[in-house]
């Protein structure tokens, strides 16, 4: 039985999480042009190695990050995303653009 460690809830069966994609850097939406801004949200490296990708413990609904081998579909660490993420971004100012 495959399994991951979930940053909150410890050891879990695989089977309680769900895959939410690959994990790449945002850029910063009051100095992006939209052209930068649509190629983040839908263009996607899909590398093979070592990435680090969005999960989500299904039962608790907890979002964190994975570093996993994409080859070896080893799962190197898991950990909260408030390791990238310590502020919030305020995505007010830059809906005004057309």
């Amino acid at each position: 039985m495959k399994q991951m460690n979930c940053p909150l809830n410890g050891l879990r069966n695989i089977s309680e999480f769900i895959y939410g994609g690959e994990y790449h850097p945002m850029p910063d939406p009051q100095q992006c042009d939209k052209r930068e801004w649509v190629e983040h949200v839908f263009f996607h490296e899909n590398a093979a190695g070592e990435v680090t990708e969005w999960w989500c413990h299904s039962a608790t609904s907890y979002w964190f990050l994975a570093r996993r081998n994409s080859i070896t579909d080893e799962i190197i660490e898991t950990f909260p995303a408030s390791k990238l993420f310590n502020k919030r971004v305020d995505f007010s100012a830059a809906q005004g653009e057309s």
